[in-house]
């Protein structure tokens, strides 16, 4: 039996890892092939009602919930052999304390780098599907990893792809890897027409059903710009080493080519369930009822080049690998702030990645204290990303007045 915590559990990494946690239970194949799962932990962060029903039906040892207020609401519904942990540092603290041998983080954004790092501090196995961890701090949690002898197991499709291709490689036979990308909702969209792109809009991806903050970073390309960042930490390539290629059927998930011309891909529905079962096994393969080969989803896969003037963003996330130090904490920081504001209606469509490549070329994230302990590193980073944050609003802000005057001065 394999015990999970959960982090994130009403999101939508969360919510499909208990599709499968319910499959195993009901698959005699699954226990028999030691894929028995039990859920020892639940952690979200205001959605107590969802959060009760996950509890009553899978009954944890505890569940945690960031919203005092919520958690207030759910104390008094739960079974009295459920324990609760409330407030901010309730996924931490989950992540630090629980029992558990795999801690599945779908956590999103940089308040997941702090689960993160209590997760390898303990040597644990962290499947991460929050990929600002790596953005934010990856240096310094790759080399905490390696101190505590702990496994980072991608849940990102393209980088859990990347890791079934590359095992076992020498790196050094590596000539690139190719992280593919739907395109998003605005694949097509004239350029024009950009400017005036709706949050509605944009949160119609062809493809996936994913959270809003993904959503929009794949009409933008920013999600593929982290996912390079990301590439680089996990598997140590340099960005010359990384590319990005349009796919628009998601079926092909990553490629690998090595320096005999030879191309290893790893192919599948555009379903998360694929990758969260595998880093769930990991190093087992384990029965599951997914679908693989579809001969009418399959039979026609295209790929093109990436269009950089409908998608800057991207080469963001090539430009923080260059700068290294936290400007992936200056990025990602900027860019959640600026993903907020654009769903609020605050900013258009376009103005996020301007919003972005502004805050990361008036910072200095290089210069950080140089410490060796990846502890002391997180700790930098994450001052460097509530700085960026409070810089990014106060551009917002200014934005916004500039536009306000324009619009005051017009007869």
């Amino acid at each position: 039996m394999r015990e999970i915590a959960l982090l994130g559990s009403t999101g939508s990494i969360g919510t499909q890892t208990l599709d499968l946690v319910r499959q195993s239970r009901l698959s005699r194949a699954s226990a028999r092939d030691g894929g028995a799962l039990r859920i020892s932990a639940l952690c979200a962060g205001r959605s107590w009602e969802l959060l009760l029903e996950q509890a009553l039906e899978f009954r944890p040892r505890v569940v945690g919930l960031a919203d005092p207020q919520a958690a207030d609401r759910l104390r008094d519904a739960l079974p009295a052999e459920i324990a609760l942990v409330a407030g901010p540092e309730a996924a931490m603290e989950i992540a630090a304390e629980a029992e558990y041998d795999v801690a599945l983080h779908g956590i999103v954004g940089a308040a997941g780098v702090l689960p993160s790092r209590a997760v390898l501090e303990r040597g644990r196995v962290l499947a991460l599907a929050n990929k600002e961890s790596l953005v934010v701090a990856g240096e310094a949690l790759m080399e905490l990893a390696r101190r505590t002898q702990a496994s980072i197991l991608p849940v990102d499709s393209e980088h859990c792809a990347l890791f079934q291709c590359l095992r076992d490689e020498d790196l050094s036979r590596v000539r690139r890897v190719l992280l593919t990308a739907s395109g998003g909702a605005f694949r097509d969209l004239p350029l024009d027409q950009l400017e005036n792109a709706t949050p509605e809009m944009a949160l119609r991806h062809p493809n996936w059903d994913m959270g809003p903050r993904i959503t929009v970073g794949s009409a933008t390309l920013m999600n593929k710009a982290f996912e390079v960042i990301e590439t680089h930490h996990l598997f140590g390539l340099e960005p010359e080493r990384i590319e990005v290629v349009l796919h628009r059927e998601s079926i092909c998930h990553s490629m690998v080519e090595f320096c005999d011309g030879s191309v290893l891909s790893q192919l599948g529905p555009p379903d998360m369930r694929g990758p969260i079962h595998f880093a769930l096994h990991w190093p087992e393969r384990v029965p599951v009822p997914l679908t693989g080969f579809d001969v009418k989803a399959f039979r026609n896969l295209s790929f093109e080049e990436v269009d950089r003037e409908r998608f800057p963003s991207l080469e963001l996330g090539y430009e923080a690998v260059r700068q290294g130090g936290a400007a992936g904490a200056v990025l990602n920081a900027a860019d959640e702030v600026a993903v907020e504001a654009f769903l609020e209606g605050r900013i258009g469509f376009q103005e996020m990645t301007s919003l972005n490549r502004t805050v990361l070329e008036k910072s200095s994230p290089a210069e950080l204290p140089a410490s060796p302990d990846p502890i002391d590193s997180i700790e930098s980073v994450l001052a460097v990303d509530q700085r960026t944050r409070n810089e990014t609003r106060e551009q917002i802000r200014r934005l916004q007045e500039a536009r306000t005057r324009i619009r005051e001065a017009q007869p």
